[in-house]
């Protein structure tokens, strides 16, 4: 938050943030605290002048962020404070993930509390270690908290009196860091389906029957469990004999964990019921009240969740949930330019989710009478207000049920409930919407194009497609220089190396995308990011991949991570698309990389299998290798094999369809000819089959228990 200026004059303070591209730095640039950008400059004034390091890192949708910014930020009090006693870092933590996952697992190790943003650490500034952190502090103490002014003080008279002590501690912290990782599985351990087991059961004890969703407040959507938990429904998948190749399991638990989870969000308050997209989590067990900042990686991966229950199950609302998705990302987040931004605030005009809520004079003003009758009672506008005194959109009664209270049919009540969505949708717009952090970020993007490219192929919708098409082309033309990736830009200006998410998340979605449309150009570059990363990232010691590049700057702990967070493991879904990628193109370097990483992460898994989603994913697609469909022939034929393969939920299948005028297809993919009309060749890991001729012959493959005839040698089973 800045400081506001006067009426037509310059704002009172100017710090150095006023040069950077991000806008949660800029949000800060008129703070009367001395601010610097991450770098050497700052440390070394805090060397010259022997203060301690005071970082602050945060994001510009973060609520309490703001509220730390406005409490002790914006006061010249506590600014003196701090300039007088420290030197001060701001660090935006969507661009710098890499400083705050460090500093993160330090608060954690120092204080033994859960850590979070806004994150506040203090450092030695020789050699950049943590002494002491937290999160937000108020500033008067509450909450069972210490002002913050009051731990400023503390911290930098604590600094200037036990430097010998803050030594030792910091050797101590650095070893604790050390000792994280887990020892890699060895080359005679036998990785089996056992943990996915365990996750299910996990997550089964933990299951909100009621709601959906798993523990109790606050909720978060999880989209990559849930996409386990699909796949998990799925006959064939963690390696059973599948009896036909779409079959579900009606009465899986898995299955219904999963639906009933993706109805109560997508009813809930935690997804904007006029304008589509969710909110990062809600703050209550029911999904009514979110905290209303909206991600991008949130919306992207949901997006792919929803679309993927939408084709498994059949169900409307599903798809319904998905295309709202998608529009809402296409008109609210992507840029002229093709990328899709990061971020909406969780306030406007000062308040948390005030551009949300409706006091219940406007929508009676804004509807019909018959409008109002079937708005109000699905959307609680009949009952007691449930924020703030105001009443925020959440499903509180079916459509069905609506109707049958009206006498109308599900069908006129759904038109009327939409009528009347458009109508308040249009008069929402007119007001003060939350602040947009326009930067693009890299890995974020990539989650993005992924979801779009599940909902084009699930909903029968180019334009998805189209979209995510802009988005991988801005980031090749923006993103990607000399064989490198830059992670985040603003304004078409790209700076920052690439951390590990970046590449494999990126990888992934290409991949995804060739099952929309097939292009030679994209998978080669696929390859190249699979191989950067390989070259770069890669662990040669203890197996996995770092989180940052061994061309990243040296910082006080290499970070690597196996587990899950708001995001995916980057080692997770790297060994996902190595897979699929060295299956295709018969590399067996991508295949041994993939299972140097399940290796690498075996023993994290086994102690907690919930919190390593992407690898147990990973890990079904190990011990049964994809299906692998190729088709090539003329345009026409091609598109109409494409979309029937399309209307089947078969998350273990890979299908391309390859024009004859393709140029430069690696090899794999080249001596699978097109023989005038229209074929398939179905492989299974390194054996394929003989060409098929007709669809009826190639959904009897699939749905057999093999892959057709064998004609290369080699198993497809591990």
């Amino acid at each position: 938050m800045t400081t506001t200026p006067p009426e037509g004059g310059a704002p009172r303070f100017t710090n150095r943030l006023i040069s950077e591209a991000s806008p949660y730095l800029l949000q800060h640039a008129h703070n009367p605290v001395d601010w610097y950008p991450w770098g050497a400059e700052a440390f070394e004034r805090a060397q010259a002048e022997g203060k301690p390091v005071h970082v602050s890192i945060g994001y510009s949708s973060c609520h309490w962020c703001h509220v730390l910014a406005e409490e002790s930020f914006e006061d010249e009090q506590t600014a003196r404070l701090l300039n007088e006693r420290f030197v001060n870092i701001k660090v935006d933590r969507e661009e710098r993930p890499d400083i705050d996952r460090i500093y993160q697992i330090a608060q954690h190790l120092i204080t033994r509390r859960s850590g979070g943003w806004p994150l506040t650490m203090f450092l030695s500034p020789d050699d950049r270690r943590p002494f002491f952190g937290g999160t937000y502090f108020p500033p008067e103490p509450r909450y069972g908290m210490p002002a913050f002014k009051d731990v400023l003080a503390r911290v930098a008279d604590y600094y200037a009196s036990h430097r010998t002590e803050l030594r030792e501690q910091s050797d101590a912290l650095m070893r604790a860091l050390g000792e994280l990782e887990a020892p890699a599985a060895s080359a005679h351990v036998r990785l089996d389906a056992s943990p996915i087991a365990a996750a299910l059961a996990d997550l089964s004890a933990n299951f909100d029957s009621t709601y959906g969703g798993f523990g109790g407040a606050p909720k978060f959507p999880h989209p990559l469990t849930l996409e386990l938990l699909l796949r998990e429904s799925h006959a064939g998948a963690g390696g059973r004999a599948s009896e036909a190749a779409n079959a579900l399991q009606p009465d899986s638990p898995a299955l219904h964990m999963a639906t009933l989870t993706l109805r109560r969000m997508g009813e809930g308050g935690i997804n904007d019921q006029l304008g589509g997209g969710f909110s990062r989590y809600s703050v209550d067990a029911y999904w009514m009240i979110p905290h209303f900042e909206k991600m991008l990686y949130d919306n992207g991966a949901l997006l792919a969740v929803y679309a993927q229950a939408a084709l498994a199950t059949g169900d409307p609302l599903y798809a319904r949930i998905a295309a709202e998705t998608a529009e809402w990302a296409m008109r609210e987040m992507q840029s002229p330019s093709g990328g899709y931004y990061s971020s909406f605030d969780a306030d406007s005009e000062g308040h948390e989710g005030r551009y949300y809520v409706w006091e219940r004079s406007q929508i009676e003003r804004a509807l019909t009478p018959e409008e109002l009758a079937a708005f109000a009672p699905r959307f609680g506008i009949d009952r007691a207000p449930n924020f703030e005194g105001r009443w925020h959109l959440y499903g509180f009664v079916a459509v069905e049920e609506v109707a049958a209270r009206l006498g109308l049919s599900p069908g006129e009540t759904a038109e009327r409930i939409d009528s009347a969505r458009r109508k308040l949708l249009a008069l929402r717009a007119r007001r003060v919407p939350p602040s947009r952090d326009d930067k693009v970020l890299t890995a974020w993007n990539a989650l993005m194009i992924r979801g779009m490219a599940w909902a084009a192929r699930a909903l029968g919708r180019e334009e998805f497609a189209e979209s995510a098409t802009r988005a991988l082309e801005f980031l090749r033309r923006t993103h990607w220089r000399d064989g490198r990736l830059l992670a985040a830009s603003r304004d078409g200006r790209a700076h920052l190396d690439a951390y590990l998410d970046d590449y494999a998340y990126l990888a992934d979605a290409v991949l995804e995308l060739q099952q929309v449309r097939f292009a030679g150009d994209e998978l080669a570059f696929a390859r190249e990011l699979l191989a950067a990363t390989l070259d770069h990232f890669a662990d040669r010691d203890r197996g996995g991949l770092y989180f940052t590049s061994d061309e990243h700057e040296a910082l006080i702990h290499r970070s690597k991570s196996f587990a899950d967070d708001a995001t995916p493991s980057g080692n997770g879904i790297a060994a996902i698309a190595l897979q699929r990628m060295g299956y295709l193109l018969g590399e067996t370097r991508f295949l041994n990389a993939a299972e140097a990483i399940l290796r690498a992460g075996w023993s994290a898994v086994e102690r907690h299998p919930p919190s390593h989603v992407s690898l147990l994913i990973a890990l079904e697609e190990y011990l049964r290798a994809p299906q692998i469909v190729i088709l090539r022939g003329e345009r026409s034929e091609l598109d109409a094999w494409r979309r029937e393969l399309a209307k089947t939920y078969a998350p273990h299948r890979l299908v391309l369809a390859i024009l004859p005028g393709a140029r430069d297809l690696p090899a794999t993919l080249a001596e699978k000819e097109p023989r005038g009309r229209a074929v398939a060749y179905l492989c299974r890991g390194s054996v394929c089959s003989a060409p098929i001729g007709s669809l009826t012959e190639l959904a009897q493959a699939l749905d057999g228990p093999s892959s057709g005839t064998a004609v290369a040698s080699g198993s497809g089973e591990r």
